[in-house]
């Protein structure tokens, strides 16, 4: 599993537009959970750290991996 810290999500449909970046990041083969109030994302796969961070990168959110 891959978790991310994000911040700048303040919305469900922030929320909603992570999940949907991640989701398409090769290697993902399953979205565990995207939450603005724990500030993170829980991805299950293959997929590089790098990509996932880019892809919600892309979507205009702070990210970088969990402690």
């Amino acid at each position: 599993m891959i978790t991310v810290k994000v911040t700048g999500m303040t919305c469900g449909h922030c929320e909603g537009a992570v999940q949907k970046a991640v989701a398409a990041v090769p290697g993902v083969t399953r979205v565990v959970e995207v939450s603005r109030e724990k500030q993170r994302v829980v991805v299950e796969g293959n997929a590089e750290l790098g990509a996932v961070l880019a892809a919600i990168k892309e979507e205009g959110y702070e990210a970088e991996a969990a402690a």
